[in-house]
């Protein structure tokens, strides 16, 4: 009797972790045959399979280290450390975040988008700071620390942070023939803290 029992046990268990297992990982839909993921998993993970999870439906959990001042449109989560956090932008149904997720661990369903920095985007940030029409964001004219620090920028000014760019574009394009860099962000259609 003992005996059926912990046999029984560990089967369950291995079903239980082979479903959890296959949960957590890519899914074919029916109809629409695109890639989602419906089961919430870390900001570490996301940020390494990004590139083949561009526009398709996510779910992350991560802890939210800084809302924006401005509107409350833009969320961090961080991951395993600040070197592994993503940026999430509000959708446009979603209105603004509320400022009580800092801190807090927090679920955000959406669709994952990429930026790309490329030498077209480089020139007309530099043309838009000769015109001083550069919108500023954040404390201060270099950008916003928390997106700086998400994209590990160290520069402090807009024009050292275009030359830092320009040399890492270089740096991928000899290394993986890409004239540009990937930045992912994810457009949020709902969020909870836990």
């Amino acid at each position: 009797m003992m005996k059926t029992k912990v046999l029984l046990l560990t089967a369950l268990t291995t079903v239980v972790f082979i479903f959890t297992s296959c949960g957590n990982s890519s899914t074919q839909t029916a109809t629409s045959h695109e890639q989602t993921v419906s089961v919430a998993i870390e900001v570490d993970s996301l940020l390494t399979h990004a590139p083949s999870l561009v526009n398709q439906s996510v779910v992350v959990e991560g802890l939210c280290t800084h809302t924006c001042q401005h509107g409350g449109t833009k969320m961090f989560l961080m991951g395993s450390d600040e070197a592994h956090t993503i940026r999430i932008e509000a959708g446009s149904k979603l209105g603004s975040f509320d400022s009580q997720c800092v801190n807090q661990l927090v679920r955000i369903k959406g669709t994952l988008k990429e930026e790309r920095i490329d030498e077209a985007y480089l020139q007309q940030w530099e043309s838009e700071i000769r015109e001083q029409k550069k919108k500023q964001h954040g404390e201060r004219e270099a950008g916003c620390n928390t997106e700086k620090l998400a994209r590990q920028e160290t520069a402090h000014t807009p024009e050292g942070r275009i030359a830092v760019f320009r040399r890492k574009i270089a740096q991928r394009k000899t290394s993986e023939n890409k004239p540009y860099l990937s930045f992912y962000f994810i457009e949020a259609s709902h969020y909870e803290i836990l």
